[in-house]
This record gives structure tokens, sequence and C-alpha cells, in this order.
């Protein structure tokens, strides 16, 4: 009976040591994904998104730091790390908002690199030329619950999977460059856009 307690106890041990190492994996994939794809000059790739709730579409996005500049067939966003403005091409509007990670993370595919760190548990595996990492939010109450991403061996992403209650959005992301960004064009400029109609929902 001893030795059963001993087995178990080791079974048990051993699969908690399996599952920390497994965690640590992870983060150490998607630190060394964040040091490529958050470069201080930023960058900018294509990218194509499908949800329950957004529908689909496709565009280009830059990318700065928390920054983000992203351009589809029927909108362009502005967010400078506070306020985020949304030209909505069909109605002539502009949304002034101060988005959640999760609204922030429907048209920004690289969000992810800033909540990675904390509060969300971590697993992944490697299957041929990708990691696959899995987040799980550990409080209930975030706004982003749970993510997949598929990272290159190049730890550049090619998805990213996310659920917001019970909303999936996919985002595909191709053509990544490391390209240096101007702070300015992650601000709206009111002079561009003279006959639109601007709504603060701050």
């Amino acid at each position: 009976m001893m030795k059963k307690i001993i087995l178990l106890s080791c079974m048990i041990l051993t699969s908690f040591c399996c599952m920390a190492q497994n965690s640590e994996q992870a983060m150490k994939i998607l630190d060394k994904t964040a040091t490529v794809i958050g470069r201080n000059g930023g960058a900018s790739a294509n990218f194509s998104i499908r949800g329950n709730a957004l529908g689909a579409t496709n565009g280009t996005i830059a990318i700065k730091g928390n920054k983000f500049y992203a351009h589809t067939p029927e909108a362009t966003v502005w967010f400078n790390g506070k306020t985020q403005w949304t030209y909505m091409k069909a109605t002539n509007e502009v949304n002034v908002t101060t988005p959640n990670e999760a609204k922030q993370a429907q048209m920004n595919p690289y969000k992810f690199i800033t909540i990675y760190k904390s509060g969300y548990n971590l697993s992944m595996k490697s299957q041929g030329n990708a990691y696959h990492v899995h987040m799980t939010a550990q409080n209930k109450k975030r706004s982003i619950q749970e993510l997949y991403i598929t990272i290159g061996k190049n730890h550049i992403p090619s998805q990213v999977k996310m659920r917001q209650g019970e909303n999936w959005t996919t985002i595909n992301i191709s053509n990544f460059k490391a390209k240096d960004q101007s702070d300015a064009i992650f601000n709206f400029k009111a002079k561009d856009f003279p006959k639109a109609e601007i709504i603060d929902l701050r």
C-alpha cells in the first residue's frame, strides 16, 4: 500500500514538473516572439480576420510598441497607446474610444505580446515548422479568455485565434516586415477627413 502511495505521489509530482517545464518553454517562445515583432522601430504586416461578431475582412497593419494603425476596405483604425479612432467608410464617421485589450486585439493581431506575461496559464507544443501556444486566462472576468497562437520557428506568428465570451476571432498574418514606423501614423488627423462626423464615445 505504501509503495502505491509513493508511486502515485511520484507520478503526480512528475506531471506537475512537466507542466511547469512546458509553461516555461511557452514563455520563452513568447519572449523571443515579443522581441522579434516588438522591435523598437516597429513593423508591418498583412492580415485577414474573421469572427462570429465581426464577419470577415483583410487589410494591412503597422505596429510600434502598444500602438497600431490598421487599414481595411471598410475601416481605418489608429491607436496611439491610449486613444483609438475608428473611421467607418460607409457612414463617414470617426468613433473615438478608449478600448480594452479585447477591442484592441480584434484589430491588432500582435496584442498578445503585451498581455502574456501575467494573468494567463501557458502551454505549448512543437509541430512541424511551428510552435502552437495556448493561453488561458486565470481570471474568468478577463476580456480575452483564451488564445491559440501559431508561431513559426523564426518566431514570427502566422495565426492568432482568440475567444471573448463565446465568440471566437481568427486572424491570419502574412508578409511580416521589420520596418521603422513614424509615431505620427498612430494618431488620427482630423484635417485629412474634413467632412467626417467625429463621435466621442469615451
